[in-house]
């Protein structure tokens, strides 16, 4: 089974859209637990409640990476991220049987690629992301690494990061809005 998030209701085929690597493809995971940080987009939540007009392709925020062991590590780069993120907010894990038509690999542990459109064999709503990760959390799915449990090194790491990040995002405004809303160290 091949597993994928969207916040829209009601697909019956999955097609590709150009994401932050600016290839269109269907991203897939081949565990459900994976896929629950793209149930929302901090850098859009924000961007919506704060006011941020904007027309043009979101900026995907994805602070996670995998353990040696293969699960999945949810990183908070700020305070209350995770709740921040995903509290409240809804949307729809879709499952393939099979792809017919695959992508390049990526890596991204356990991640399989569609080039072309992929039928959705079933749905699942997922009325609250937050719990539903910390659910997978608790069940050792998932680890969740929280703002303050991070040494002063990693915050520092985590500040030039950021920092860069900024400086590189010249043709996102959208982003550069969350990353100033979010990280008060960057310059105005």
């Amino acid at each position: 089974m091949f597993y994928h998030a969207s916040p829209v209701q009601g697909l019956k085929v999955l097609e590709p859209r150009v994401s932050n690597h600016g290839i269109p493809l269907v991203y897939f995971s081949k565990k459900r637990e994976n896929v629950l940080v793209y149930l929302g987009n901090a850098v859009e939540k924000y961007c919506r409640e704060t006011g941020f007009p904007y027309a043009g392709q979101w900026m995907k925020w994805g602070p996670y990476g995998f353990g040696r062991d293969g699960i999945q590590c949810i990183e908070e780069y700020y305070p209350d991220a995770l709740e921040d993120t995903y509290k409240g907010v809804s949307g729809y894990i879709y499952t393939a049987e099979t792809i017919a038509d695959p992508g390049p690999q990526v890596q991204i542990p356990d991640a399989v690629t569609s080039a072309g459109p992929v039928p959705v064999c079933g749905c699942e709503f997922v009325p609250d992301a937050y719990a539903a990760i910390l659910a997978a959390e608790k069940a050792g799915l998932i680890t969740v690494l929280r703002y303050g449990e991070r040494s002063r090194a990693q915050r520092a790491w985590l500040e030039r990061t950021i920092q860069q990040e900024y400086e590189d995002a010249v043709n996102h405004p959208e982003y550069r809005h969350f990353l100033k809303g979010k990280f008060p160290f960057l310059k105005r």
